[in-house]
């Protein structure tokens, strides 16, 4: 497969996720040959959500967002939830990780309301993104140039920086991350 060999983590609460961001991101990867670990706040399942208000799969955390690195992985996915989202932007090591992996240039994937993470840890100044569309006024403010498309994948910034607006995108943003972890690779595998 592409990705065998990446690891890849994605960065959670243990309650407010968006279901399908956390969990096809996850399989997707999976399926392309990457090893997924799951951190979460809590060493406990991560319950995630549809719609921000139905519940939804319930996921287990491999790791807490306050152990884990981004070192020995190749990219980090945050999915959104409006609740998950609201959490993790005020969560000191969910900032700390995704400016580590900025700052090793490796790719930042985030989705829907995740990009609230990126405006509090000065990930969004300057560059190009979407996100679900109420967070617009959010990420200008912070300096970002808004875009209404599935995905934007922004290369200026020292580091690729992956973003979709919403479930609907999953498959684009999903595809963008495989890409961006495998440039060139064969696409009829997966």
């Amino acid at each position: 497969m592409s990705l065998e060999g990446k690891n890849v983590l994605i960065l959670t609460t243990n309650y407010g996720t968006e279901q399908d961001e956390l969990t096809k991101p996850a399989a997707d990867l999976r399926k392309a040959g990457a090893r997924v670990t799951v951190a979460a706040q809590k060493d406990e399942e991560v319950h995630t959500v549809v719609s921000d208000r139905r519940p939804g799969t319930v996921v287990p955390a491999d790791t807490t967002l306050a152990k884990a690195t981004a070192d020995g992985f190749a990219a980090v996915v945050v999915p959104g939830g409006t609740v998950n989202a609201d959490r993790l932007r005020t969560d000191a090591d969910a900032r700390r990780l995704v400016s580590a992996f900025a700052q090793a240039g490796k790719p930042v994937a985030v989705i829907c309301h995740g990009p609230w993470l990126l405006v509090d840890s000065g990930l969004a100044d300057g560059r190009e993104l979407t996100s679900y569309p109420s967070l617009r006024p959010d990420l200008e403010n912070a300096g970002a140039t808004w875009l209404d498309r599935e995905v934007v994948v922004d290369t200026a910034g020292g580091h690729p920086l992956i973003t979709s607006r919403n479930p609907g995108d999953l498959d684009a943003f999903t595809s963008a991350i495989v890409d961006a972890l495998d440039p060139g690779g064969d696409r009829t595998r997966h």
